[in-house]
């Protein structure tokens, strides 16, 4: 059915009458430019214009370090979301890990964000300046893009929502007075299906209006032999409309509504070393994919892993103009949420019964600045930015009907054993099927701050900007959490203590009657009532001694059963300790000397910093700190089993030293830039197996260097390079979740990134074009974690004896990226378009990432990157 829509739109789009849209075809593009939102990104090279700074600059005169990505290098490069951009942003790492909600965004190599709906990322996403702060609502087609533009470095002084690793702002079109628009559809490898559409025009005189619309499926490029189906497809559709209203050269009013949905099942896990689990699992009946080829794209679960996503956004735009003054207002609301559901086992047995998680979010925005421009010698930019969102999550992980057989397995029998000689219980009490923890979270956050830039000429080729910003951030957060896993919640000391107690009795008493073995209950009670003097003896002995070796895992066997225990009661917050409460607030501030060496060649130097506030540990992992436990103790709060960690992760503070190059010469442009960036209290959020480790690292810096340029040796011609240089370290991190760090190279972080890309548009006789374009992406080999936290060696009691095979287990896997991606297209004079295009052309293959398998000691798992995709395009424009 889907190969035949398509043959239709093709022949549709075929048979349109050329001639009916000649006369068009050839009117250039209207200009309405906006400050914000210029109608169209004119230019190549450091021409284009881009609002970096609030206000139109073209690339070589903004001062500041950032990458541009045009409308059309995005339709050539196939680029479909802000996942596919960082193939033509080196500086810029998207990776989408646990579910089509989670997708992380790095700059520089500081970034973090998924997979704890607790964390605002660190680098912002904004969509026609507003605000986006959760990855659940920035992963989309992009509709109706006009460019996509990616700052590097904090941003405090230009947005109103401090970001302390950068900003990705993503810049739409406006509705335009003339009668346009496009249409286009996709098939490739996968059955994969795109169709999009725009248009837009006048209503009135004085309202222009558009609509843009879109669908994307494709089948899942991973088979998943669990549950016989596909996994890793994709199913999202969005609508985008937007209303601008004119009245005078004076006021502008811009209204935008959206929504997109997203249903699909994803995403795919494989293992990548096995233990004496994976044998076990394999021993109940369960099946894992063979460790020696994970990029074999076969995994086995026992479900679908679901994702059932919906954001949708209400914003207004007002522009007013007086004299030299410009007044800006953006107000906007908007709801995220999702339901998914993982098998997060990732093998064929049913040891996770489900893990479905509940996220909505909804967020209120707004921002009021004022831009003024005196004598042309002064520049100010000032604003006010206010943030109000309620996150609320609930998460049920329980037990399926394979995991006590499988604990059995690896315990011998011991929780069998424990339940019917120790305690007395009906066999199976324990880690049943429907047991589990269950998370009811919330999270209140407000914010504000107040923003601002001022920018005076001293002369004609020198510029100093000085900018700042104070932020204020309150966080409240109350959890609901309750665990029905009663194994968990045994204390296996106390247990254990009472058992050596009474083993030491009945041999005492078994060799006091010379039965030769250990006295049964009847004789231990007999004996008790004949010698109650050596009875009391024996007693107060057996005693002394159990206490004295509870702790001792060589005398006291139930200790062992400790790694099993999952999911231990939570002790909720707010408590008489804790609060369950931030309140942050700081100010951050940039100085900037820019000057004009000649007509081609600029130059800048600056001083910045950024600031991110606090972020809680919104998953079943929140743990006390440390700190907090001696109070805890005394006010009576302690659960069974309770273990510190994070409840939350204090501010980052960011600062960088920048000087940048920047040379426009005609037929070819540079931009130079070298910087040392530092993250103080960077927000480390790493998976431990079970749960996520939230901490700050002391102190994490970065030197580099980035370069891009273009050349057009010919009319015809074109070619790019973008290279990015970074060399991070841990200044220190002694806490973080597998040991101290500190004097080593964060992972995941290439030395090397760059992009080599080329266009060649070639004008034929009739008019037609034909236009070859081709990238080459390359990343050099990096370790993918630093550690793996189920590898750290502890002892019976759980204390940490040795960090080093968690180093061991991370040291083998490694990543190196080498992607081709091309297209070749051919464009009519009457608006019509045909394409074909790749991506990852040599199927380049690797891991995204890695971690330590669920309930499953000493396996590893991870997620691999996308194989080769391919297909053809036709669009019509008008």
């Amino acid at each position: 059915m889907r190969k035949h829509l398509i043959r239709a739109l093709l022949l549709g789009a075929a048979a349109l009458p050329a001639t009916a849209y000649a006369q068009e075809a050839q009117v250039e593009e209207e200009a309405q430019p906006a400050p914000d939102a210029p109608e169209a990104a004119e230019g190549e090279g450091n021409e284009i214009v881009v609002t970096a700074t609030k206000r139109e600059q073209t690339l070589q005169d903004v001062p500041v370090a950032v990458s541009v990505t045009t409308a059309e290098t995005i339709e050539r490069a196939q680029i479909r979301d802000l996942k596919d951009l960082q193939t033509l942003v080196p500086a810029l790492r998207v990776t989408q890990l646990q579910s089509s909600a989670n997708t992380n965004f790095i700059i520089r190599g500081f970034g973090n964000g998924a997979n704890n709906p607790g964390i605002e990322p660190s680098v912002g996403v904004f969509v026609d300046g507003v605000y986006r702060s959760r990855t659940a609502a920035q992963i989309g087609d992009l509709p109706d893009v006009q460019r996509v533009e990616v700052l590097r470095g904090p941003q405090s002084t230009l947005f109103g929502k401090n970001a302390s690793a950068g900003v990705i702002s993503m810049v739409t079109r406006e509705p335009s007075f003339k009668f346009k628009g496009s249409v286009e559809a996709s098939y490739g490898n996968y059955d994969a299906l795109v169709l999009k559409g725009y248009v837009t025009g006048p209503l009135t005189e004085n309202i222009a209006a558009s609509v843009a619309a879109g669908i994307n499926k494709r089948d899942g490029y991973v088979t998943d032999l669990g549950y016989n189906g596909k996994a890793n497809e994709r199913d999202r559709w969005f609508v985008r409309g937007q209303l601008k209203f004119e009245p005078s050269d004076a006021l502008k009013v811009r209204l935008i509504a959206d929504y997109d949905k997203i249903d699909e099942v994803c995403c795919a896990v494989v293992n990548v070393r096995r233990s004496g689990a994976t044998t076990a699992i394999e021993a109940i009946g369960g099946r894992v994919n063979n460790s020696a080829t994970p990029f074999a794209d076969v995994a086995y679960t026992n479900f679908p892993s679901s994702n059932k996503i919906e954001n949708w956004g209400l914003s207004g735009q007002v522009d007013y103009q007086v004299g030299p003054l410009k007044l800006t207002s953006i107000t906007a609301y908007r709801n995220s949420s999702s339901l998914t559901n993982q098998d997060s086992d990732f093998t064929s047995a049913d040891l996770i019964g489900q893990n479905v998680g509940d996220v909505d979010i909804g967020t209120f925005t707004q921002e009021l600045r004022l831009n003024a421009n005196f004598l042309d010698m002064f520049d100010l930019m000032v604003g006010g930015f206010f943030f109000d969102e309620n996150v609320k999550y609930k998460n049920t992980l329980t037990y399926g009907t394979q995991f006590r057989p499988y604990v059995n397995l690896l315990s011998g029998g011991a929780v069998t054993q424990l339940e019917t000689l120790v305690l007395g219980v009906p066999v199976n009490t324990f880690q049943r099927a429907g047991q589990g923890m269950f998370d009811d979270l919330r999270m209140d956050n407000q914010a504000w701050s107040i923003f601002g830039n001022f920018d005076v000429k001293l002369g004609n080729k020198l510029t100093l900007t000085l900018g700042g910003n104070y932020t204020k951030d309150r966080k409240d957060v109350v959890t609901n959490t309750v665990s029905t896993d009663t194994f968990s919640a045994l204390d296996f000391v106390a247990i254990g203590g009472g058992v050596i107690r009474n083993t030491v009795i009945a041999q005492q008493v078994g060799t006091a009657l010379g039965l030769g073995a250990p006295a049964n209950a009847t004789q231990i009670g007999g004996f008790a009532v004949a010698q109650p003097a050596i009875y009391s003896a024996i007693v107060s002995g057996a005693t002394t001694f159990a206490n004295a070796n509870a702790t001792n895992p060589a005398v006291n066997p139930l200790l062992g059963l400790r790694p099993l225990q999952f999911l231990p009661p939570f002790l909720n917050i707010p408590n008489a300790v804790e609060n369950g409460q931030t309140r942050d607030g700081k100010w951050t501030w940039t100085a900037r000397l820019a000057w004009e060496i000649t007509d081609t060649v600029n130059t800048y130097l600056s001083y910045a910093t950024g600031f991110k506030a606090s972020s809680f540990n919104l998953s079943r992992d929140s743990r006390p700190l440390a700190s907090d436990l001696a109070a805890l103790r005394t006010a009576g709060l302690t659960v069974p089993n309770l273990t510190t960690g994070s409840r939350y992760a204090g501010p980052e503070n960011a600062e960088v030293f920048e000087l940048g190059i920047k040379a426009n010469w005609g037929i070819a442009s540079a931009n130079l830039t070298l910087f040392k960036q530092t993250i103080t209290g960077f927000q480390s959020n790493v998976f431990t197996g079970t749960g996520f480790a939230l901490a700050n690292a002391g102190k994490q810096s970065t030197y580099g260097i980035e370069f891009d340029g273009m050349v057009k040796p010919t009319e015809e011609l074109s070619l790019n390079l973008s290279l990015v240089y970074l060399d991070p370290k841990y200044d220190s991190f002694a806490a973080s979740a597998v040991g101290d760090l500190s004097g080593t190279r964060p992972a995941g972080i290439p030395g090397l990134s760059t992009t080599i890309g080329a266009q060649w548009n070639k004008e034929l006789g009739n008019g037609d074009r034909v236009i070859l374009r081709g990238d080459w992406h390359y990343e050099s080999e990096v370790q993918i974690a630093e550690g793996l936290p189920a590898f750290i060696q502890r002892n019976a009691l759980g204390q940490v004896t040795s960090y080093q095979p968690a180093f061991d287990a991370a040291r083998p896997f490694t990543r190196e990226v080498s992607e081709i991606n091309a297209s070749l297209s051919y464009v009519m004079m009457n608006g019509i378009e045909f394409s074909l295009w790749g991506r990852n052309l040599t199927n380049n293959r690797y891991l995204v990432q890695i971690f330590d398998s669920v309930a499953q000691s000493g396996s590893v798992s991870a997620y691999p990157n996308q194989p080769r995709t391919y297909g053809a395009t036709v669009r019509f424009k008008w």
